[in-house]
């Protein structure tokens, strides 16, 4: 990696760091403020978190090919600018639309920036140095947000609504900071995936049929298919979870208080914070496809030891005991995936679509985000818990499956994130690999 590029990776993750200190003064409040301090009811608050996720949805489809034809850096600061009106605008407003228009905002902003902030990570990084630089932006994220959220709880008193207006201002301030820090980084012209962008723009010509070709080319291209799969399944099993039926779980059944909950949250913060070096060092010289296949074993312990403490709620500190240790291991998943699913998205696109991949990506992650909520929803509502428990031990059994069988499609050098180059399609036209090493 080139002093250049080694300069701008690092400007990009302060800025990320920064925006997710700012993002934190607000997500663990976000419920409570339209709920309660604006008194617009739980139902509002509900559709405000589901604007988020429906906002995503509507632009990621088309941020990639934007990504792709004017690069990451504009469409990054536009999005800082678009989610930091969408923050002031929910801290500002006091009517059902008001907030549920400026929800949509900061959710589609939020949308926006995540595929370019990747998108500028592989340019200012290399096949060697990438599964570090996702690992770190990953650590950074989770640091940020744990630090504003330990502030932001310190600040904030449901009795008197402006200090809700001062933590939503922070986090729109944040996203400013963010975009001015991208506007100011020089990506290394010989780091830019994009290639030679006048003959990429007069390739993609006419923008509406290059487009409708680069999904084309996404979706025949059978690992990047299977890897959305795999990352449909792992953030419906994990993420989708976190804030609708294993919280729920853990206080119906495990019978464990809101504060106990919130220690289990901690733990998982912690020991991605803690562990994520620690991690890295241990799976990146390994292959990609046999790590994330870890992840699945990991998580699927964790979902048994969620239901082995719904068995033991009668024995009080062994269910918190039980419960605690579910969110620590789905954080020490959530480390291993860091440093391999993103780099391993970024390894598969050809030059011209790294943008494109990064968006679809993250398309499949709302749909799970978005889903998995729902579905955890019913089925604990319902008193379902065993079904609902054994559906997330094979989701988790799946991951493990899929990402072996992913392995075979992959050649050595995407599999590995130690190799010396990218391997990627330099052509129009792209044909899969299906060899393994």
């Amino acid at each position: 990696m080139t002093t250049a590029m080694g300069a701008a990776l690092r400007r990009i993750q302060l800025g990320n760091a920064l925006s997710a200190f700012g993002n934190g003064f607000t997500v663990p409040f976000t419920f409570i403020y339209v709920s309660q301090v604006r008194g617009l009811g739980a139902g509002t608050a509900g559709v405000v978190l589901a604007t988020f996720a429906i906002a995503a949805l509507f632009v990621l489809p088309f941020t990639g090919r934007v990504i792709d034809r004017r690069g990451p850096v504009p469409v990054a600061v536009a999005g800082t600018v678009l989610a930091a009106a969408g923050s002031l605008g929910l801290g500002l407003s006091g009517s059902e639309a008001g907030v549920i228009a400026a929800a949509g905002a900061l959710g589609a902003g939020i949308s926006v920036v995540q595929p370019a902030l990747a998108t500028m990570i592989v340019w200012c990084s290399t096949t060697a140095t990438r599964s570090r630089a996702f690992a770190t932006q990953f650590f950074l994220n989770n640091l940020g947000l744990g630090v504003g959220g330990l502030i932001g709880g310190l600040i904030v008193d449901t009795a008197h609504p402006s200090s809700f207006i001062r933590l939503f201002a922070i986090e729109a301030t944040m996203f400013l900071v963010l975009g001015a820090v991208v506007a100011g980084v020089r990506l290394p012209r010989s780091a830019t995936s994009g290639g030679d962008r006048a003959a990429i723009r007069a390739a993609d010509a006419p923008a509406a049929s290059a487009a409708s070709a680069g999904w084309r080319a996404l979706l025949s291209d059978r690992a990047m298919v299977m890897l959305c799969v795999l990352g449909f399944v792992m953030f419906f099993a994990c993420y989708g979870q976190f804030e609708s039926g294993l919280s729920a779980f853990a206080v119906q059944v495990t019978r464990i208080s809101p504060a106990t909950l919130g220690i289990a949250l901690a733990a998982n913060t912690a020991v991605i914070v803690l562990a994520q070096f620690v991690v890295l060092r241990l799976v990146e010289h390994r292959r990609r496809s046999r790590v994330i296949a870890g992840v699945g074993i990991v998580w699927a312990a964790a979902w048994l030891v969620a239901w082995v403490s719904g068995l033991a709620h009668g024995h009080h500190a062994a269910a918190v005991t039980a419960i605690i240790a579910t969110y620590a291991l789905f954080g020490l998943g959530e480390a291993m995936l860091a440093p391999t699913v993103s780099p391993l998205v970024a390894d598969l696109a050809p030059d011209r679509m790294v943008g494109q991949y990064n968006s679809a990506f993250a398309l499949v992650k709302q749909l799970a985000l978005a889903l998995g909520p729902a579905v955890g929803g019913v089925l604990v509502g319902a008193g379902a818990y065993d079904a609902y428990l054994l559906m997330l031990v094979v989701c988790s059994l799946a991951i493990s499956a899929v990402a072996l069988r992913l392995g075979r499609r992959l050649t050595a050098a995407q599999d590995s994130p130690t190799r010396p180059t990218r391997v990627v399609a330099r052509s129009e036209a792209r044909t899969p690999t299906t060899t393994a090493a």
